[in-house]
């Protein structure tokens, strides 16, 4: 089956929004529209009509864009089923393990909840493409508005599982900052260290820090390494449970200036 084509636009200060498009049928996917102008006049310049719009979760810088986008398209909005109360123009409700057949595509649809407490990720096996909203970020992870450390961890872990060359597509350029914040929990990490630099030269030269990939989260990202032995004794939590540790972490990233 063909790859999904994935655009990234930039929009607000600084929020993704993406274009997706299932090239077997033509089927054009606006995830997270914060707005609507932006993703509205790329698919239009692209010559690509939009289907749907794909919500990982509430926030109004995630769905903004969902009522101007129904109306100039008449496309079919997806979301998270324990939030339809607060996703506007929901059509389909999808939750935790149901599938979503995007043109000749498949969504699984994962329950990752923290942020929110009924934010979901979209990931498309074939493509090895994660849509995961503000779940997991490049080197760092949500605010916890609406979950625990213990949810968060838990969906933290269930995302580290997917396949290393999973692509991951978050909804904010937050990297340099995280990287900031990582380098001074996890100073020690090599890979974080060589990491940090790339990301340096990117941002220098005005480009995108995003999509990572779950290889190098694992491997760098100190909010997937809370049971990792070396982040604990870096943190001063040798051996304790690691959503405890995660949660001192997200709490040390709260308060970093």
């Amino acid at each position: 089956m063909p790859a999904l084509d994935v655009v990234q636009i930039p929009v607000l200060s600084d929020n993704y929004v993406y274009l997706v498009r299932e090239p077997q049928s033509g089927a054009v996917g606006v995830v997270d529209p914060a707005v609507a102008d932006a993703p509205l006049a790329e698919a239009k310049r692209r010559g690509w009509k939009i289907t749907h719009i794909l919500n990982t979760h509430h926030h109004g810088d995630h769905v903004g864009g969902n009522l101007a986008i129904k109306e100039a398209t008449g496309c079919t909005i997806v979301g998270p089923g324990h939030d339809r109360d607060r996703i506007p123009g929901i059509d389909i409700e999808v939750n935790d393990g149901d599938s979503f057949e995007f043109g000749a595509a498949r969504a699984e649809v994962m329950f990752v909840p923290g942020h929110t407490r009924g934010h979901i990720a979209y990931f498309f096996p074939d493509s090895q493409v994660l849509f995961v909203g503000d779940t997991l970020f490049a080197l760092g992870c949500g605010r916890l508005f609406e979950g625990t450390p213990q949810q968060m961890w838990s969906s933290l872990s269930r995302i580290r599982n997917l396949p290393d060359g999973t692509r991951v597509y978050c909804a904010h350029e937050y990297t340099q900052s995280n990287a900031r914040f990582a380098l001074h929990v996890d100073g020690g990490n090599a890979a974080l260290k060589a990491r940090s630099a790339q990301i340096d030269a990117l941002r220098a030269r005005n480009q995108p820090t995003v999509p990572s990939t779950i290889g190098e989260e694992k491997a760098t990202n100190p909010f997937l390494r809370a049971d990792d032995p070396a982040l604990q004794a870096a943190v001063g939590m040798a051996g304790r449970d690691p959503a405890d540790v995660f949660g001192e972490v997200r709490k040390r990233k709260d308060n970093f200036r």
